[in-house]
């Protein structure tokens, strides 16, 4: 790759070899961006630490930008050039993705819907404030070892909360699914993480419910965070447009090609329908807008969704979400 910066009469060799240094340093930084924007123009997640990055991609607007700058710095007309398109790129896919079109048949009823990964089990105790404040209708909570779980039974009253589905087990394979409206057994996904599932009885209407929790994509189990993304797609293609909600830590964002295939079944993502797409729900710690959303609510184009909130609760490392669905019944085209 080669690099020139423009001369003006007068200039001397400091300024030249600073315009050079300028100019790759703004190579390589829109190098390394054009690589992993490379792979999301592709539809592909690729390999580590591709997949690592794409969850971040609004935020490589900052080495963009900063590539574009030292581009103009070294006067560097191609480089300047790489930059406006690398820009103009990136801002295309921060865009949110998917449909927005709302239900056309009367509402049947509302389902507040709270979602939380609990880390291990730490966040209960503020989960449980956030129950007591939100008190949804359903609850899905992963990383929920046998503690967790002991503590949702015993602060939790069981007048408010009869129906669970749950995969019992220690560390972050625990999950578990509370409701206040009736649940019918069903099969969960097998993975490597617990996913229960059931079936929800809402005023008559089954809907499926699925606790949602794929390996993250690890450096060297980017292959198996893909294989589970794919199981989770495969049981929401299954429904053959029954109402369905897909709640959890999916471990990625829109930004994620194995997360869009989940989408592109006809699942829309509650926290875009109510305006709040790109709120971070991970790291925790990262003070917004930093942050990846990967915590969702996903459900079938016959929900409306709002009041979206991500709400911190502390002792995990993930925010909850919280979101009220509104179910319609289905329009007969006449």
């Amino acid at each position: 790759m080669a690099f020139a910066a423009a001369e003006d009469d007068g200039d001397g060799p400091a300024p030249r070899r600073a315009g050079r240094a300028a100019a790759w340093g703004a190579g390589l930084l829109l190098a390394g961006v054009s690589t992993v924007l490379g792979f999301r123009v592709a539809d592909s997640d690729g390999r580590t630490p591709v997949p690592q990055l794409l969850a971040f991609l609004p935020w490589l607007l900052v080495p963009a930008a900063a590539g574009l700058l030292m581009a103009l710095l070294g006067r560097w007309r191609l480089g300047m050039l790489w930059g406006v398109l690398v820009l103009g790129l990136i801002a295309w896919y921060v865009q949110p993705y998917g449909t927005t079109d709302a239900p056309r048949g009367p509402a049947v009823a509302e389902l507040r819907v709270l979602t939380s990964n609990v880390e291990f089990g730490q966040g209960t105790r503020g989960l449980l404030d956030a129950v007591r404040a939100e008190r949804p209708d359903l609850l899905f909570v992963e990383e929920c070892d046998h503690g967790c779980a002991a503590l949702l039974r015993a602060e939790l009253p069981r007048a408010d909360y009869p129906y669970r589905a749950a995969f019992d087990a220690t560390g972050a394979e625990g999950s578990v699914i509370l409701a206040k409206v009736p649940l019918k057994s069903a099969p969960g996904i097998d993975a490597t993480l617990g996913m229960p599932g059931a079936v929800a009885d809402v005023r008559g209407r089954p809907v499926r419910v699925q606790l949602a929790h794929p390996m993250p994509p690890m450096p060297r189990e980017v292959g198996l965070w893909r294989s589970e993304l794919r199981s989770i797609r495969d049981y929401a293609a299954a429904g053959d447009g029954r109402p369905t909600i897909v709640a959890g830590d999916f471990n990625a964002t829109q930004d994620h090609a194995a997360f869009r295939s989940v989408l592109d079944t006809g699942l829309r993502d509650a926290a875009r329908l109510a305006g709040s797409s790109r709120a971070p729900s991970w790291p925790a710690a990262a003070p917004a807008p930093l942050g990846a959303q990967i915590d969702h609510v996903l459900a079938t184009p016959d929900f409306s969704a709002r009041d979206a909130r991500f709400l911190d609760i502390g002792d995990t490392d993930h925010r909850a979400l919280a979101v009220t669905l509104t179910l319609h019944e289905p329009v007969t085209e006449r």
